[in-house]
């Protein structure tokens, strides 16, 4: 059975391409999703690697199968997948040429990697290569990643730019190129505009000169906004994930984008907005959001580990009625641990729809019993 997850990552563009097709607002998948008031908490994938590769558009099905290089690549994320163990978890992605952003004749591969099984953020690496390279820098990336030093010479200096992958893959859904291109178009907008024109500023004040958190950079050079394929659960379109840091975000809204990017008013503004942190499991994502609504902005930069202690036997694991979640943290400097525990349980349930155009199936809702700081 295909879990919560795989039911929408199964249609990412190194799997497959669907043609896209016309639905009314009443067929669209984001749109029952958001009516119903289903909680997108929980459904960030989760992820040991993002892989991110700039393909030019249009990202079809005929360009994937008869453009050689475009092949190679299908088959190497396919024969990643067939084999009978994989080492990590990955999401590979395309992203869009941005002429602010891109260099002709050159391709950008962005990979984000888990760096420990405790951590805050993914390690950041960024390449601009030549075009026919690109193959072989995929194989190393997946089949030995120690070897990509031998890659240093297309590395870019690109740590701290923080980047928005907004989800407009239109050919696997249409809600996510209905609802996901006008949040792209505002959030590129919005990178080139600063303090004093009135309207929005990427410019950010230190609330707490003593925080662990600092706000994003005022620099527009420092935030980029990419047009992304799928990475799972259109449902909850206008989706977008927020890299290094690795937050997901669903049923974006433009009137909370300032605060998802700026992060400078109350964190619970966001609170129905946030899918998951995908440096988590299923029902760990579900508990480090109460924390995280608890602890605010400060919370990005501890450190964390999350584990299912035990659940629900009787169902599949991604659809148990219940599960015992441990989540460890420690601040950056160490001088703060501990762990929260909590029961995970099912509060009921909505009707959703998985892709546009199918019919509406009942999907689980949580919430957080017996929340306690063990240590």
């Amino acid at each position: 059975m295909i879990d919560r997850f795989d039911k929408s990552f199964a249609y990412s563009l190194p799997v497959n391409f669907i043609r896209p097709q016309l639905f009314n607002d009443c067929q669209i998948c984001s749109v029952i999703s958001k009516s119903n008031g289903e909680d997108p908490i929980g459904s960030a994938h989760p992820c040991d690697i993002w892989i991110m590769v700039e393909i030019s558009l249009p990202w079809t099905e005929e360009r994937l199968m008869t453009e050689p290089i475009l092949r190679q690549l299908y088959q190497l994320f396919h024969d990643y997948y067939d084999a009978d163990e994989q080492p990590f978890q990955m999401m590979p992605m395309v992203i869009a040429p941005d002429h602010n952003y891109s260099v002709p004749e050159y391709t950008r591969v962005l990979l984000f990697q888990r760096p420990a099984p405790f951590f805050a953020q993914f390690n950041k690496q960024e390449f601009l290569l030549p075009f026919e390279q690109l193959p072989h820098l995929m194989q190393t990336a997946l089949t030995q990643p120690s070897n990509l030093k031998t890659f240093d010479c297309y590395k870019q200096p690109t740590s701290l730019t923080r980047d928005l992958f907004v989800c407009t893959h239109g050919n696997v859904d249409v809600a996510c190129a209905r609802f996901g291109t006008p949040v792209y178009f505002e959030l590129r907008k919005y990178c080139g505009k600063t303090e004093g024109d009135g309207k929005f500023s990427l410019k950010s004040k230190i609330q707490n000169p003593k925080s662990f958190y600092s706000p994003p950079s005022s620099n527009s050079s420092t935030l980029r906004v990419w047009r992304c394929s799928h990475f799972g659960g259109h449902q909850f379109a206008p989706t977008l994930v927020d890299l290094p840091t690795g937050q997901v975000w669903g049923h974006l809204e433009m009137e909370m984008l300032d605060t998802l990017i700026q992060r400078h008013r109350p964190v619970t503004e966001l609170r129905r907005f946030y899918r998951g942190w995908s440096g988590l499991p299923q029902y760990a994502q579900i508990l480090e959001r109460e924390v995280w609504m608890q602890q605010g902005w400060d919370w990005l930069a501890y450190n964390k580990l999350g584990h299912i202690m035990a659940q629900d036997t009787d169902h599949e694991k991604w659809d148990a009625d219940w599960a015992d979640v441990r989540l460890e943290f420690a601040s950056p400097d160490g001088l703060v641990k501990g762990a929260y525990e909590a029961r995970v349980e099912v509060t009921g349930s909505v009707l959703t729809v998985w892709n546009s155009g199918e019919k509406p199936e009942a999907v689980k809702q949580y919430s957080i019993n017996q929340l306690i700081c063990v240590a």
